[in-house]
C-alpha cells in the first residue's frame, strides 16, 4: 500500500516506481538504455565538443535579442554514473523559450571510469564555453543541475570562486546530490527512484581515491564568497535533510539562499511527471529565481 505521505498529485505514480537499483551489475544496462536517447540530435540543437571528450549541447531561444543575453549551463543527473546530457533535452528547451535565454548542457565524463574531478572540469570547460559564444552575456551565467547534476553544479560554484574566472549570478540546485555522509543512512524510507545503496555506489564511483574534504560539495568548511543559490527538494527525498542543512549553511556565510520544499515529494519526481501541477509549480520557482538573478547583475 502507497504511504499517504506521498503528495496527492505524485501518489498514484509512487506504487509503481522503483526504489533504487543502480550498482555494478546495473549499471551497463542502465547505461545502454539512457544512450538511446542520444542517438539523434533534434533539429534547433547545437552540439559543440570539449576537448577531453565530452561536449556541450546548445539550446537557443526562438527570437534571439539583439543585445547579449543571460544564459543557464544545465548539468544532467543520474549519481555520477549515469545519463546524458539528451534526457534534459526537454528540460533545457523550456528553460530557454520560457526565459528567452541560450541554454547549454554538459555531456561529462562519467564514474567510475573517469572519477573526480573529470566531470567537474567538464562542467568548468563548459562554463567558459557557455560565457564565450556569440550572444551571450558572460556577466549574467547561471549555473544549474539536477541531483548529482544538482551537486556538480554546487561544486562549480565553489570552483568558480576560487578561480575566479567565471562568475555565475546563481546555482540553481534541484535536489543536489551533495553529501557522501547521505549513502550511509538507513534505507527503512520509503524512497523512490534513488536509495541509500545507489548513493553509495554512486559516491564510491565518482570519488575514487580523491579525498573527500576536496571533492564534496558539502564537506567544504568556507561557504563564503559563493553565487546565490536556489534549492530546491522534496521531504521524501534521499537528500532532503543534506539539502536543507547546506541552505543553512549558505545562509550562515552570508550567501543569499532560496528554498522551495516540495511536501510529499521523492526524488526526480518533477522531470517523470512533467505535467503535473506539483511539477509545474516546481518549474515555476526555479524560473522566478533565474528571472531575479538576471535582473540583479
Amino acid at each position: 500500500m502507497v504511504s499517504s505521505g506521498f503528495h496527492p498529485d505524485l501518489r498514484r505514480a509512487a506504487r509503481f516506481l522503483p526504489r533504487g537499483g543502480i550498482g555494478p551489475r546495473t549499471l551497463p544496462a542502465i547505461r545502454a538504455l539512457a544512450g538511446l536517447q542520444g542517438r539523434r540530435t533534434p533539429s534547433g540543437i547545437e552540439v559543440l565538443p570539449l576537448p577531453s571528450g565530452g561536449s556541450v549541447r546548445v539550446y537557443r531561444p526562438p527570437h534571439r535579442p539583439a543585445a547579449p543575453a543571460p544564459a543557464l549551463l544545465w548539468i544532467h543527473g543520474g549519481g555520477y554514473v549515469v545519463g546524458t546530457a539528451a534526457q534534459d533535452d526537454r528540460l533545457c528547451r523550456r528553460f530557454s523559450d520560457e526565459l528567452g535565454i541560450t541554454v547549454a548542457s554538459v555531456d561529462y565524463r562519467l564514474a567510475p571510469q573517469h572519477p573526480y574531478p573529470a566531470a567537474l572540469e567538464d562542467c568548468w570547460a563548459g562554463l567558459l564555453l557557455l560565457a564565450g559564444l556569440a550572444g551571450v552575456d558572460p556577466t549574467r551565467v547561471a549555473i544549474g543541475g539536477a541531483s548529482a547534476g544538482g551537486g556538480l553544479a554546487a561544486a562549480l560554484a565553489q570552483l568558480a570562486a576560487d578561480r575566479g574566472d567565471a562568475q555565475p549570478v546563481l546555482q540553481l540546485l534541484v535536489y543536489p546530490m551533495l553529501d557522501d555522509r547521505s549513502a550511509h543512512l538507513p534505507a527503512d524510507r520509503c524512497y523512490r527512484l534513488w536509495n541509500p545503496r545507489s548513493n553509495l555506489f554512486g559516491w564510491t564511483s565518482y570519488l575514487g581515491d580523491a579525498d573527500p574534504q576536496l571533492a564534496v560539495p558539502a564537506r567544504r568548511a568556507d561557504l563564503s564568497g559563493l553565487a546565490p543559490a536556489w534549492i530546491g527538494v522534496g521531504t521524501l527525498d534521499l537528500f532532503h535533510d543534506e539539502n536543507l542543512a547546506y541552505a543553512e549553511r549558505l545562509r550562515a556565510a552570508g550567501v543569499p539562499c532560496e528554498v522551495e520544499t516540495v511536501p510529499g515529494a521523492f526524488h526526480g519526481f518533477d522531470l517523470l511527471l512533467t505535467k503535473a501541477p506539483v511539477s509545474r509549480s516546481f518549474f515555476a520557482s526555479q524560473c522566478v529565481s533565474l528571472r531575479n538573478a538576471f535582473k540583479e547583475t
